[in-house]
């Protein structure tokens, strides 16, 4: 099994900065991408950003700029550090680590129990 523990989050006025952290542990298979998603109140969870194993990294389009995400593949932690916030940037936020399962040859998805982001303006 794999388990995801989330910390950070809370709440900021605009403008400000907030940091989420997220570590992963259980049965990780090295090849793997791990990211952040939000929720906001009454919406879908969309992508906000992630990296891949081999550093490769991608972004909403509304928080490139403002956002940055860093891993540490040897501590199976992901960083999400967030600047300049929006009160659009409000949301639960929720760590993802998905990979190829060899063996079962299916890929899994994994999910923390989220993190709530608020923004005031």
């Amino acid at each position: 099994q794999v388990q995801l523990v989330e910390s950070g989050g809370g709440l900021v006025q605009a403008g400000g900065s907030l940091r989420l952290s997220c570590a992963a542990s259980g049965s990780i298979f090295s090849i793997n991408v791990m990211g952040w998603y939000r929720q906001a109140p009454g919406k879908q969870r969309d992508l906000v950003a992630t990296i891949s194993s081999g550093l490769s990294t991608n972004y909403a389009d509304s928080v490139k700029g403002r956002f940055t995400i860093s891993r540490d593949n040897a501590k199976n932690t992901v960083v999400l550090q967030m600047n300049s916030l929006k009160p659009e940037d409000t949301g639960v936020y929720y760590c993802n680590l998905n990979f190829y399962d060899v063996f079962t040859e299916k890929r899994n998805f994994y999910w923390g129990q989220g993190t709530q982001v608020t923004v005031s303006s």
